[in-house]
């Protein structure tokens, strides 16, 4: 079994078709097939099932899976290891990010890539929970995510910045006008929210449930523009971190600290695998974010 096999495999695996597989990986469909091929015979299973319009992993190919991913992440933190140990540093940095976590993650890459252009820089914008299981994975490097309560198995939580949650409101809404909110005072209303993968709509789901408060979000997002916009045309309320209260696009809506529950605090971290010390490139734009 060679790591060009299991790289082919992934990129089948991720892709669902050979032939996007092959243009991602720059060889020919017919020689990535054979490699396919070639795996399953070494392995004595078929790793996916293909018809005519679709290509699904078999339940060897899902357990294959997650080990061939575990497998060519750690080759390749051997290889940035030895590398840093000769004074360089190249390879790739593979970096997550969920939208409007605070911490300006273009101007660290452009700092990183300005003084590394060794080093291939990619970044995937997701959810925290869908981020952090690509950590455990090691699908990613590290990632900015915003996560409550522990770190997942295999993760860990690098804490990087705390905020207050906020009510946001049309300013015509009957809860406008005073200087603050009580969470109980937000039951029956309509709400606009993350998709359930958002760390900040995992920490006002919570806050509900802690206070046994039934809420209807109809209206559910994957982003913090689109959030504001159905705010701002009085289609629902929503409960958001400080910051994105503070958007200039926000300027017209009304921000209300809340009050009357246990507190919520929504908080930034950098997650990274489990372990003493992170791949070379990644302890590099970590030190960063001290500077």
């Amino acid at each position: 079994m060679e790591l060009r096999q299991l790289e082919y495999f992934v990129a089948v695996a991720e892709e669902r078709h050979f032939t996007r597989a092959a243009q991602r990986m720059l060889v020919s469909q017919s020689g990535l097939s054979a490699s396919v091929r070639a795996l399953e015979r070494e392995l004595g299973a078929p790793l996916f099932v293909r018809t005519t319009r679709s290509v699904e992993l078999t339940g060897a190919g899902k357990a294959l899976l997650q080990e061939a991913t575990r497998t060519l992440a750690g080759a390749r933190a051997a290889k940035e290891a030895v590398a840093a140990v000769q004074g360089l540093l190249r390879g790739s940095l593979s970096v997550g990010i969920e939208q409007c976590v605070t911490v300006d993650v273009a101007a660290l890459l452009a700092r990183f890539r300005a003084q590394h252009p060794n080093v291939e820089v990619h970044l995937r914008q997701a959810g925290s929970v869908v981020l952090v299981d690509d950590i455990a994975a090691g699908r990613l490097d590290l990632a900015f995510v915003s996560l409550p309560g522990p770190a997942p198995d295999g993760v860990r939580l690098l804490p990087v910045r705390c905020e207050p949650m906020v009510l946001l409101c049309h300013p015509d809404h009957r809860l406008a006008g005073g200087e603050q909110a009580e969470w109980a005072e937000l039951r029956g209303e309509t709400f606009v929210d993350f998709h359930p993968d958002w760390g900040a709509r995992r920490l006002t789901d919570r806050a509900f449930a802690a206070g046994r408060t039934d809420r209807h979000v109809a209206l559910e997002v994957y982003d913090v523009h689109t959030l504001i916009d159905l705010v701002r045309h009085g289609l629902g309320i929503a409960v958001v971190p400080r910051p994105i209260a503070r958007k200039p696009e926000a300027a017209s809506l009304c921000a209300l600290p809340l009050t009357g529950a246990e507190e919520q605090t929504w908080e930034v971290s950098v997650a990274l695998p489990a372990g003493d010390r992170p791949a070379p490139a990644a302890h590099e734009l970590l030190s960063y974010l001290d500077r």
